[in-house]
């Protein structure tokens, strides 16, 4: 039933191709793997409806990688240092855009944010020179003031944080279409925006998985799940401290921490708060893991918790809640977006570990309210995503791309 409902999806999205043929270039430090993971695939199968589409980003396995599959990838080594990575990124992606613009005629640039889009604003002069029309799209999947001092700790913030701003103002004046994947971050790109068009859509997820795996029915466990990145960011030290206060309460619960060790520092300081905690018989660090074995993980867990103290969306709510499982997150960018307080699942301020731990133990004592909010989020998440909305989305971005053209001079 499932696959029959992605495949009518599929069969819908065919009509949206645009009638001028486009040709998008997708610009970020944003890694695949390659061969193309599940999820990648579908997502560039979907966009390739509507043009060719091209994409600038990193390489998940740190070797430079160019090859075709359901889109072109022109992916560049990801060296260990944040640093290294920028000098990389801005000295080899404008060179990279500029010989696809040469050979495949680009006339659409989406960079995945306004810090991004910097390696996108000198080709786009430059080839203004040559009264070549290159529409440039720049995204916002997050809080770009802050999110960067939330997930390590950043040397000279002072002189970051200006640095930043004033980047932020230059690109987005440059910007000829904005896209936000949330109400706040549709708020932050408004205040920066000079008047251009600003589509909202949410950033794609992959639901089919969960949503199979949610369908299996799956016995519930006591089981409190984590899945995301180990940043600060994320709040994990918030939720390890909540699950102190639950296991008293509720001794047969458990924690686990599924997620990739982005900051090292702060994943090993999250392992010694579980030592120090006398934790570790409770709580389970799991590495990161594909979405066809993390939606089972989540279809059996009680509810899934998300304390970030920011986020511009918080996909892993969709998925959660596509797998019938209720979800508790912070309030905070554009959760409320997706939890409706006490309906699909709980909503807390950032940093309170005692609502936070009131919230688990509330789910973890009444299965049967987690289990009503988990059909509440099922039925709700299929209204607000699709692989047909996402779509409409972008369409509706080359929409506004070639009014942008036809109003502009060029060639």
């Amino acid at each position: 039933m499932i696959k029959a409902t992605f495949s009518a999806y599929h069969r819908q999205t065919v009509t949206l191709a645009t009638s001028s043929h486009d040709c998008l270039c997708f610009l970020g430090g944003s890694r695949y793997s390659y061969p193309l993971s599940e999820t990648h695939r579908k997502k560039f199968n979907l966009l390739k409806n509507l043009g060719s589409v091209h994409v600038i980003g990193f390489s998940a396995d740190g070797r430079p990688r160019m090859f075709r599959e359901a889109a072109h990838f022109y992916l560049l080594p990801q060296w260990p240092l944040p640093v290294l990575r920028y000098i990389e990124f801005f000295a080899l992606a404008p060179l990279i855009l500029l010989a696809l613009i040469w050979r495949y005629r680009v006339n659409v640039v989406i960079a995945q944010s306004p810090y991004e889009a910097l390696a996108a604003v000198g080709v786009k002069n430059l080839v203004r020179c040559w009264r070549y029309r290159l529409c440039l799209v720049v995204e916002s999947h997050n809080d770009f003031e802050t999110y960067l001092f939330l997930q390590r700790r950043v040397v000279w913030p002072g002189f970051y944080k200006r640095l930043m701003r004033w980047v932020a103002r230059w690109t987005l004046a440059q910007a000829d279409v904005l896209r936000a994947v949330s109400s706040s971050t549709q708020a932050q790109l408004q205040r920066y925006s000079h008047g251009q068009p600003l589509v909202q859509f949410a950033a794609w997820t992959d639901l089919e998985s969960f949503l199979a795996a949610g369908q299996a029915l799956p016995e519930k466990q006591p089981t409190i799940l984590y899945a995301g990145v180990l940043i600060p960011r994320k709040g994990v030290h918030h939720l390890i401290t909540a699950f102190g206060r639950v296991v008293q309460r509720v001794p047969q619960s458990c924690l686990k921490i599924i997620g990739r060790p982005e900051n090292p520092t702060y994943a090993r300081a999250l392992r010694q708060q579980v030592e120090q905690s006398h934790l570790q018989d409770k709580v389970a660090f799991l590495a990161e893991m594909p979405q066809q074995k993390l939606c089972y993980e989540m279809a059996q867990s009680t509810v899934l918790v998300l304390p970030s103290l920011s986020e511009a969306l918080g996909r892993v709510l969709l998925e959660a809640m596509a797998t019938g499982t209720a979800v508790i997150a912070t309030q905070v960018g554009g959760i409320p977006d997706i939890v409706q307080e006490g309906v699909n699942g709980f909503l807390v301020p950032p940093g309170d570990e005692q609502a936070l731990a009131e919230k688990m133990i509330d789910l973890l004592q009444h299965p049967d309210l987690a289990k009503a909010m988990g059909q509440r989020g099922r039925a709700w998440v299929e209204t607000y995503f699709s692989p047909h909305i996402y779509l409409q989305g972008y369409a509706q971005i080359c929409q506004q791309c070639r009014q942008w053209c036809d109003a502009s001079p060029g060639v």
